[in-house]
């Protein structure tokens, strides 16, 4: 093999699975056909749960200092994330750029084989490797890798060459996207419907507004060319009457709202994740962060498999936990581009939904799908409500040292958290210690009611989701390990 993995695309979620895989010790060439990155940041902001994922990382420091927000939207309507956490926020206008930066210096600190300028020209999946034909700089050429994974967008090379079935819906309506400077707009970072359509203001860094319109009725166009900024400024002009011709266009884009979702994330040695395998209205900026997630959720799972502590079965949960998250994205997205984009006759559906999410537990379930904090995986049965859920921020104390549940997942292992100490825990879990950290520590304030309270350990996968807990689950913790882990030492 001239590489274990090759990933193709170094957007967000080719550059957070490289990153993952690298973490894990596994070697991966991640290829990408721009030469250099485009500045170009199609996604803007950060959910609740992607910024998790983030400081799970040690990444969300090298961010800086960001604006963030407890407010949230579904379809327009606002969603206040406190309901979920005094502390659950999100990053309002981090841009996609950003994002891409941040990681692609964290991959190649790293290790990672990035090859810019390469294009995937054609694979063949032999069974038990997987050939990837290249045209890069020097012409083309071949890699033989145990596995490939497409990371490169909606429009995926990888996906049509290897055959995925890509069933939904085509879209039904245009939208445009502007980068601007120059002009001084009032923010709507909620879709503001509007008579004749729907507009949308967010201010990004000093000086650059993205505007977001659609006209109502505009039909989908197939373009190979972006739209003149003029077509935008008249849209604008159209439905708002504000006349912003005269500002300076950063980037100008258009898009739809089709919606589709391969049938099955893995075909033998070839993977998909993010835009690759699902796409959709951009409705609160989910793709790029539900690819991020993607990555997090595969990249363990597939070092384990590379490196042989786990079974190939192991890639079958990415398949049937991400799946199903895609799933209830497209169908969530679906519902949010009815109330943003439909006609007046939706206006009624709209004064409900906004009365209903004033009742805290409607409000709690739409701040959930929102905030992607409402993802839970079949980790097995039990009563304890952590399983398969993602373990919230916990602050620690470990010995002498304060610490918290997400800096314990830095190093992309596994960690058995012994909140009361327990012997026979860490004594049980000594045949997987090349593989998960066993930590004694102790919260601090624990809420009455709060996520850990009644609960003496956790077993986290990497992805910081809970696998086992006691008391509560049906599985022992043996077999937790040996399910997530592969089997003893």
């Amino acid at each position: 093999m001239d590489t274990p993995v090759v990933v193709v695309g170094a957007g967000p979620t080719g550059l957070m699975l490289a990153g993952e895989l690298r973490l894990a010790g596994t070697d991966v060439t991640l290829v990408e056909r721009h030469a250099r990155r485009t500045g170009e940041s199609r996604g803007v902001g950060l959910s609740p749960r992607t910024m998790e994922v983030f400081d799970q990382r040690g990444l969300l420091r090298r961010f800086g200092d960001v604006e963030t927000s407890s407010e949230g939207h579904f379809g327009g309507i606002p969603v206040d994330f406190r309901v979920l956490g005094r502390d659950v926020r999100a990053a309002r206008t981090v841009s996609q750029s950003l994002t891409e930066t941040v990681l692609e210096t964290w991959v190649r600190e790293l290790g990672v084989d990035v090859r810019r300028g390469h294009e995937l020209v054609s694979l063949t999946d032999g069974g038990d490797r997987v050939e990837v034909r290249l045209r890069g700089p020097g012409g083309d050429h071949t890699l033989t890798a145990s596995y490939l994974v497409g990371c490169d967008g909606g429009h995926s090379q990888v996906r049509k060459a290897a055959g995925f079935d890509f069933p939904g819906t085509p879209a039904t309506t245009e939208l445009f996207l502007a980068d601007i400077r120059g002009v001084d707009l009032e923010p709507r970072m909620v879709a503001h419907r509007i008579t004749g359509g729907m507009v949308m203001v967010a201010r990004l860094e000093e000086g650059v507004h993205r505007i977001i319109v659609s006209e109502r009725g505009a039909p989908p166009r197939r373009r190979t060319e972006p739209p003149a900024f003029a077509e935008v400024a008249d849209t604008w002009k159209r439905l708002t009457g504000i006349d912003i011709s005269h500002a300076e266009p950063v980037w100008v884009s258009a898009f739809g709202d089709a919606s589709r979702q391969v049938t099955e994330y893995r075909r033998g040695r070839v993977l998909l994740a993010g835009d690759s395998a699902h796409v959709h209205l951009p409705a609160g900026g989910q793709g790029m962060n539900t690819g991020v997630q993607d990555a997090v959720n595969l990249g363990w799972k597939l070092a384990a498999v590379l490196r042989g502590s786990a079974p190939a079965s192991l890639l079958d949960t990415y398949h049937g936990e991400r799946h199903e998250v895609g799933r209830r994205l497209l169908a969530n997205t679906r519902a949010q581009s009815l109330l943003i984009l439909g006609d007046d006759e939706v206006r009624s559906l709209r004064d409900i939904l906004t009365d209903l999410v004033r009742y805290e537990e409607v409000g709690r379930h739409f701040a959930a799908l929102a905030s992607q904090l409402d993802i839970r995986y079949d980790v097995g049965g039990g009563d304890n409500p952590l399983l398969g859920a993602r373990l919230p921020r916990l602050e620690l104390t470990r010995g002498t040292e304060e610490t918290t549940s997400t800096r314990l997942l830095r190093s992309g292992r596994g960690v058995l958290i012994d909140l009361e100490d327990v012997p026979w825990l860490r004594r049980r879990a000594a045949g997987w210690t090349d593989r998960i950290d066993v930590v004694l520590a102790t919260p601090r304030d624990i809420e009455a009611g709060g996520p850990v309270e009644g609960t003496s350990a956790v077993l986290l996968r990497p992805d910081g989701h809970v696998a086992w807990a006691a008391p509560g689950s049906h599985h022992d913790l043996t077999m937790a390990l040996e399910r997530w882990f592969g089997p003893a030492r």
